[in-house]
């Protein structure tokens, strides 16, 4: 199984669309975790990291909050989602999945479980990408 990723602007422009078309029960869940609501922690929507965009991040914690639609019962995407989720925690990330009915029918249960994890977790003290500098690519050839 292959996971598409978007590349380079598209990615960035993919971001943005999703930040500005989210699901229902994204943004019941983003209403209530946006501007540091749940346990202070800094929680992102629709971040970058590296190839992946998640629904919701946190960088303190490196956790990765996904919210599933129907879309991912389907067994072929359970299998793509897998395999993105073992990438991601192979680079030192927590991914932790919720269905759209849990968190439009239990938000309480779902946040708790969240500030339950980010409570556990130690920070990191990294951000999500590796940062390249300008510095570290040469735009021509370095002339002997």
């Amino acid at each position: 199984m292959v996971y598409i990723y978007y590349d380079g602007p598209r990615r960035i422009s993919k971001a943005r669309e999703l930040r500005r078309t989210l699901t229902k029960a994204e943004k019941t869940l983003w209403d209530h975790v946006r501007n540091r609501k749940l346990g202070g922690y800094k929680i992102r929507r629709q971040q970058i990291l590296n190839e992946i965009i998640v629904d919701f991040y946190c960088t303190d914690k490196r956790l990765c909050i996904e919210i599933d639609g129907p879309y991912h019962n389907e067994s072929i995407r359970q299998g793509l989602d897998r395999q993105r989720d073992d990438e991601l925690e192979e680079h030192g990330f927590t991914v932790l999945r919720f269905k759209n009915d849990e968190v439009l029918l239990d938000l309480d249960r779902v946040l708790t479980d969240i500030l339950k994890i980010l409570q556990s977790l130690p920070s990191s003290g990294k951000g999500p990408l590796k940062h390249t500098h300008l510095a570290d690519f040469r735009l021509w050839p370095e002339e002997s």
